[in-house]
């Protein structure tokens, strides 16, 4: 019975996050730029996905998503959807996001129960926007040039701070609320003096 009830608020927990990354997709997209690559909102669900659930739900919440896109449904920024965008300008950046929530959940795991803020604004950095722009722009490098994909990725950064810096205030939050979401991080007060370890 506590089996099926871990199961079922794990999946609960998987869909929820496949929502809120299509629902973050619904003030759609900028394009700047040549390169056809928008900026989007969707990343910061990604840096969430990864921060909250861990980096084994957050895998399948996106996966989950990305599976509902190729089936067709309109739920990238800009009502994107189907097969499609595999073959388009932004399908390493796709890419890149199931490999970085692995990251931002890996790393957050390192750093809970704590979670030092400016910690967590580097997990959310490094597996929420620099995973994904080596996807990203590896795979834009393939269909135009270096210098144009790198060129291309310069405007994400700023936004990009401004939501590793948002997700990790929330991810600090939630996990202060509701600890042991991620499974195998051992709950504690995030207040409390670090344990002296027996000499």
């Amino acid at each position: 019975m506590a089996n099926r009830k871990s199961t079922a608020r794990d999946l609960a927990q998987i869909a929820v996050f496949a929502a809120l990354i299509a629902a973050l997709g619904l003030p759609g997209s900028i394009t700047i730029g040549s390169t056809g690559v928008p900026i989007t909102l969707q990343t910061l669900g990604i840096m969430l996905a990864g921060g909250i659930l861990g980096a084994r739900k957050g895998f399948l919440s996106v996966l989950v998503f990305l599976v509902l896109v190729s089936a067709g449904l309109p739920l990238l920024a800009g009502g994107r959807g189907g097969l499609g965008v595999w073959a388009g300008p932004s399908a390493g950046y796709l890419v890149g996001w199931l490999v970085g929530v692995v990251v931002v959940g890996w790393l957050t795991a390192k750093i809970l129960p704590r979670y030092p803020l400016w910690q967590g604004i580097l997990v959310n950095l490094i597996g929420g926007a620099l995973v994904i722009y080596l996807f990203g722009i590896t795979w834009l490098a393939i269909r135009t040039s270096w210098g144009a994909a790198v060129t291309g990725a310069i405007p994400f950064l700023p936004g990009d701070v401004v939501k590793a810096v948002i997700a990790a205030l929330v991810v600090k939050q939630v996990h202060r609320a509701y600890p042991g979401l991620i499974p195998g991080v051992a709950a504690r007060d995030p207040q409390a003096p670090p344990e002296k370890v027996a000499s």
